[in-house]
């Protein structure tokens, strides 16, 4: 846009508003609120009030005029209402188009100073252009006797008519106002209606009666704060809007009514204006589509998978003290990488016998259509389950569809028999460890004693980092962490002891002796059970010999010279030999399918454990006769060969003679006799180095060119797995869904949001945090500094 100098006046001491009147106002309004604009070659306009209506003069004058002499001085004056060829339309009331003028106008004081206005229209605006170009200079001036301000027009000289629109309804031209840059005008309607649509939405408008309800609506389809031409604002996608909301409610477990908060809503009100509120029954439908929508999706998922899906169950009692059966499906992907997923988070009425489990676990599997992939089922070792694995084995025979007629389905939870062994170990030392459990609630009993205890840390300089911590009787891994951090503590006890009187507890060394014994027991027990909680990783491939190491552990302390200890190791070897005497078959297998251990590990393992020679041999034989029947059975080529090739001879038996094609049939065996399986190659081949890490799926992946029907087998056997983990962390994601804030949900609801989370965002359930559950205190961080300035101590946390 080219600039136009402006320049002050100094010839009138006050000067008035410019107003150019219509030519429909009477003479005697002209005569006494005109203001004639009076053109000069001198490249100035200049408008000054006249007392009469002028004519005007002769084109060319270049006389100067006085602005006390308005009489008999050659000028050229255009009258308000003259049809001159110059400026012939400026026949326009000004202050119709205060609200909905696009141009803007400088505002010259005496002084000189300018301001913007936008008073002035677009048509006006044109012409005034075309004369200005002649020239250099555009005042426009008028006085009023009260010392007010000069109006300069700041114009358009790039001659871009973009903004020239309409006339009002008091004159012809085009429309005026900035709207009709985002309006299309429509065709007059029937009793002459004006109306307009936008070019965002499509909303029609009426136009009759000005611009206003059209200027309030463009912040709804345009982004005018935006530097540059106004974009178009993208209208509000409802049905999104609504699935966003389901997403935030199934992730972050908020309740139904949450749409309904009037912050809520008042916010996303000020993001979008567009947004339609919706209810809790909105909401609560919206969930339960998008929980149809990814059970299909999943449906299709397990349909498409070709090896077998494990499963695991358990069951829950809920805030309401209904009980809910959780099922879990483990399996490998077409990616050689394991899932996890919640299929079913059921209300099952009581009895919870075994029989009623089996019927509505073989209508889950069902529904899912997964009744004929079933390999293993995990459970724990409640007495019901039992008879739950025979109705299931029993209905899955009958489809001919149960893998070595039932030999390896039922798995036990080891992390349940692990908590099995150490609870019977615990009954036995309770008494050695009730000092410690003592000691550490008289620490946590008051601020002054966590305090105490805090400065009693800081004068032994132990820096340790562990947490003081409270135990659960009937949590096992709890009494350990106890321990554990008791013992890090321990001459903060001693020191304790001596300047607090109060405290009676405080174990003797032999006791701290005792404590430190079960403490390292348990240290292999904790951390395996850690080990097999795993459920994105495979699990199955780590039993064989993490149960062997807890075997051993329980040998050694069984010969520990305190009778306590020994006592202790002795029940838990009872416990031990009740469930673990005889490994897992199914689970020795994956270690051998492991290529850095195979079945070297298997006999070393062995070898190492007290037993006789032909005990071990006959566990030996247990494990490999057992590995190669599933394999032949299921996986190798005997089946599928002889299968093909009985097939083959009935159906020549009607048109050929009987004994037609036994050469072939003979020569075929004889080949296959002659040929090793591929799972023998595979024990043949070297171990790779046991010290280097391996990502057991993704060797059997890159290997299963070479071991086609052996990396099937392989795949089903490492996603099985190995404790119930993966349904109990259900259970509580379950707690959070069904609160005591939330006990009306219905159970469809509860089993909708928990499921859709699973299945969504693949959220494991996070780790428990004592310090959540006030079990565990930074009680070092407590340590108090003393404030010499203000005379007090102050706590540092």
């Amino acid at each position: 846009m080219n600039k136009i100098p402006i320049k002050p006046l100094h010839n009138y001491q006050r000067h008035q508003q410019v107003q150019v009147t219509s030519a429909g106002s009477s003479s005697s309004t002209l005569q006494q609120e005109s203001t004639n604009l009076l053109f000069t070659s001198s490249t100035q306009f200049v408008a000054r009030p006249q007392t009469t209506i002028c004519s005007g003069m002769p084109t060319g004058d270049k006389r100067n005029f006085n602005s006390n002499n308005t009489t008999n001085q050659p000028q050229r004056l255009i009258n308000a209402d003259q049809k001159s060829d110059f400026f012939p339309r400026f026949i326009l009331q000004t202050h119709t188009y205060h609200s909905h003028s696009n141009c803007s106008i400088n505002i010259l004081s005496c002084d000189g100073r300018l301001s913007n206005r936008e008073d002035l229209c677009p048509s006006l605006q044109k012409r005034l252009v075309e004369e200005v170009r002649k020239n250099d200079t555009l005042i426009i001036v008028g006085e009023t006797g009260s010392g007010k301000t000069t109006h300069s027009i700041k114009l358009n000289m790039s001659g871009n008519d973009e903004h020239e629109d309409e006339v009002s309804s008091f004159g012809s031209g085009k429309h005026s106002s900035v709207v009709w840059s985002y309006f299309d005008k429509l065709p007059v309607g029937p009793g002459g209606i004006q109306k307009a649509s936008c070019t965002g939405c499509g909303k029609v408008f009426s136009a009759n009666s000005g611009t206003s309800n059209m200027k309030r609506h463009l912040p709804k389809c345009f982004d005018l704060n935006e530097p540059g031409p106004p974009k178009k604002r993208a209208p509000l996608d409802q049905e999104m809007y609504r699935e966003k909301l389901a997403y935030s409610i199934i992730k972050h477990n908020y309740p139904f009514s949450y749409v309904e908060h009037k912050g809520t809503r008042d916010l996303h009100k000020f993001l979008h204006r567009d947004v339609k509120p919706i209810t809790r029954n909105t909401a609560k439908a919206d969930v339960l589509k998008i929980y149809d929508r990814e059970k299909t999706i999943l449906k299709e998922k397990l349909q498409k998978v070709n090896g077998r899906v494990c499963l695991t169950t358990d069951l829950w009692s809920s805030i309401t003290t209904d009980g809910y059966m959780a099922l879990t499906a483990h399996y490998v992907d077409e990616n050689w990488v394991l899932r996890k997923k919640v299929l079913n988070f059921k209300v099952i009425p009581p009895p919870h016998s075994g029989k009623i489990l089996a019927e509505y676990m073989i209508n889950f599997l069902a529904d899912w259509g997964i009744q004929k992939k079933v390999f293993t089922i995990t459970l724990d070792n409640a007495k019901y389950n039992d008879v739950l694995v025979n109705c299931l084995s029993s209905h899955l025979r009958l489809n001919n569809v149960l893998v070595c007629d039932g030999d390896f389905t039922h798995v036990r939870c080891s992390a349940h028999v692990l908590n099995l062994i150490v609870q019977e170990g615990l009954k036995v030392i309770e008494g050695a460890i009730e000092k410690v459990r003592e000691s550490v609630k008289f620490v946590r009993g008051s601020g002054a004693r966590k305090y105490k205890f805090a400065e009693c840390i800081h004068h032994l300089s132990l820096q340790c980092g562990k947490y003081v911590r409270q135990d659960i009787v009937t949590r096992w891994n709890s009494t350990y962490l106890m321990l554990d951090s008791a013992l890090a503590y321990r001459k903060a006890y001693a020191r304790l002891a001596l300047v607090d009187s109060s405290y009676k507890s405080f174990p003797t060394e032999k006791e701290w002796a005792r404590v430190e014994t079960i403490t390292e027991l348990l240290k292999p027990f904790y951390n395996i059970t850690t080990l097999f909680s795993g459920s994105s990783y495979p699990t199955s491939n780590l039993y064989f010999h993490n149960v062997w190491r807890i075997q051993m552990r329980i040998e050694d302390a069984i010969n520990n010279t305190d009778n306590v200890i020994s006592g202790m190791a002795k029940e838990m070897k009872k416990k031990f030999d009740k469930y673990w005497e005889n490994y897992s078959m199914v689970l020795s297998f994956a270690v051998v399918l492991d290529p850095r251990y195979k079945f070297k590990v298997v006999e070393f393992c062995f070898k190492k454990l007290n037993m006789e020679d032909k005990v071990r041999k006959e566990k030996l034989d247990i494990i490999f006769n057992g590995m190669h029947k599933l394999y032949d059975k299921e996986y190798g080529i005997f089946s599928t060969t002889s299968s093909s090739t009985v097939k083959s001879s009935n159906t020549s038996v009607s048109t050929r003679d009987d004994l037609d094609g036994l050469e072939s049939f003979t020569s075929e065996f004889k080949k296959v006799e002659n040929e090793k399986s591929q799972l023998d190659m595979y024990l043949e081949e070297p171990e790779l180095n046991r010290r280097e890490e391996l990502d057991v799926l993704q060797y059997w992946k890159d290997n299963q060119g070479r071991y086609p029907q052996l990396s099937l087998m392989a795949r089903d056997i490492l996603s099985i797995p190995i404790t119930t983990v993966a349904s109990e962390s259900s259970f509580s994601i379950g707690g959070r869904v069904l609160s005591k804030y939330r006990t009306s949900l219905l159970s469809s609801s509860v089993e909708a949001l928990l499921c859709a989370r699973d299945w969504l965002f693949d959220l494991e359930e996070e780790d428990e945090d004592d310090t959540e559950d006030g079990l565990a205190e930074d009680i070092e961080a407590l340590y108090p500094t003393y404030q010499s300035s203000q005379g007090s101590w102050d706590y540092v946390a």
